[in-house]
């Protein structure tokens, strides 16, 4: 070995045990992605069959009241603020967060993240207006609709854009703080948004159940793929501290 070779990083490990820690590091985030995007296609291959009908009626139906299905379990009150949560998974709020997360990153000049949250919430909705396209499928009609719909089931652009978007941003943040409580924190308020902005879906009315998962399985394959690119192109993550 070359004294060039016997380097270390000003954390004191060799260069060569880093580098095959980013080699692993990468495997393992493609073999996910690769994961999301197979359990989309199966999922998306059952809804296709029909596989997936009885039990997608059955949660359906679970959030409404058995009495009136026009209703929806739970106070208007509830009705209400599911509606404002669904509002965080559309169109104009996932361009605010877009555009600020992405001017933010540039103002810290941190071109590459930037580039990577915009490029990647970009393609997850192209990528989610053709999948509506192929797979055309009805929305819901089994109860009314508690929120304004213009497009295809499947998969949910809601539940999809909102995975891309807010996990995207929780690993790009993640990538750049060194303290693990706060990296944590990113993924858990990703993570509960995107929860609550699929399960806002099914309980409106608008998208069946199977929707939302494929929307999921999509937009973190897409996420998925951002973290790739983000470590392949040289992002080194901050190391963790606390």
């Amino acid at each position: 070995m070359t004294k060039a070779e016997e380097r270390v990083d000003p954390r004191g490990r060799p260069l060569r045990t880093l580098f095959k820690r980013i080699e692993s590091r990468l495997l393992l985030i493609l073999l996910a992605a690769a994961a999301a995007f197979s359990a989309f296609f199966e999922l998306a291959s059952d809804v296709a069959e029909g596989d997936t009908t009885d039990i997608d009626r059955q949660i359906l139906l679970s959030f409404r009241n058995p009495a009136d299905l026009s209703d929806p379990l739970g106070p208007r009150t509830l009705e209400e603020a599911l509606r404002d949560i669904t509002a965080l998974g559309g169109f104009t709020v996932l361009t605010i967060v877009t555009v600020v997360a992405t001017l933010a990153f540039l103002f810290h000049r941190r071109r590459m993240h930037a580039a990577v949250m915009a490029g990647t919430v970009i393609l997850a909705q192209f990528a989610s207006s053709f999948a509506k396209v192929m797979y055309d499928r009805p929305r819901p009609d089994l109860v009314s609709h508690g929120s304004y719909v213009y497009s295809n089931s499947f998969p949910s652009g809601h539940s999809m854009l909102s995975a891309a978007t807010y996990l995207t941003l929780a690993m790009l943040i993640a990538s750049l703080e060194p303290t693990r409580a706060t990296k944590f924190m990113a993924y858990v308020l990703a993570v509960a948004v995107i929860v609550a902005v699929g399960i806002s879906r099914v309980y409106l009315g608008v998208h069946w159940p199977s929707d939302v998962l494929g929307g999921w399985a999509f937009g973190a394959a897409f996420s998925l793929l951002a973290w790739l690119v983000l470590l392949k192109l040289g992002a080194r993550p901050a190391p963790p501290r606390g």
